[in-house]
Parts: C-alpha cells; structure tokens; sequence
C-alpha cells in the first residue's frame, strides 16, 4: 500500500472541508473499505462533525445519482489516478462506502489533532 501524507492548508470559506471530503471519498473509492485506513486529522470538534456529516451526506446524494458535479469530478480523479475502469459506477461504490461505514462507524476516522 502506497503511504500518502497530504496537507492542505488555506483561509477560511476557501473550500477546505469540501477538497478534503472529495479527496477522502477518492481514498474510499479505490476500495470500499479503505474508509478504515484512512485518516482525517482536523483542528476543531466542530470541523470533525462537519467533515463527517459532509461525507455521509455526499454519499448519500451520490448513491442517489443526486450530485451529478462531485460524482464527474470524482470520477475524473479516479480515472486520472487509473484506480477505476470505464464501468465504473459511482452510485454502486458510493452505496457500497456508506453501507460499510454505517455499519462499522467507529472505524470511520476523523478526528483532531489534540485526540491524535
């Protein structure tokens, strides 16, 4: 397994959390259970909830087909990556992801760097 570190780092209202939700689902894409080796280190409680709650609800939306712009961009990344092939399906992996993480949510990891 290839060991990334990324550090993202800019002003407030900038689109952090959303760069950092889209990337984590990327991590996630790959495997649908990847979600319980990646983490998500942030400075705050309150952005730890929001990250959470932010990809639990794109994942919703996108399993819906409901979010068709993150569901391109995604896909691009991953193609871009070469981590999918050309069937492959967003909506499938994106139920596949949250179902996994739903069911097994205390190994969905994001936290703050005080508790790291």
């Amino acid at each position: 397994m290839t060991k990334n570190l990324h550090i993202y780092q800019a002003s407030a209202g900038s689109g952090k959390t959303r760069t950092l939700v889209k990337e984590y689902l990327i991590l996630a894409f790959k495997n649908p259970s990847n979600y319980k080796h990646i983490l998500a280190i942030t400075f705050t409680n309150k952005a730890t909830e929001e990250m959470k709650s932010r990809i639990v609800d794109y994942l919703v939306k996108l399993s819906e087909s409901k979010d068709d712009k993150l569901a391109n961009e995604i896909v691009s990344e991953l193609k871009l990556r070469s981590w999918c092939s050309s069937t492959f399906d967003i909506s499938q992996t994106a139920a596949q992801v949250l179902s996994s993480i739903l069911h097994d949510y205390s190994s969905f990891n994001i936290s703050t760097i005080d508790s790291f």
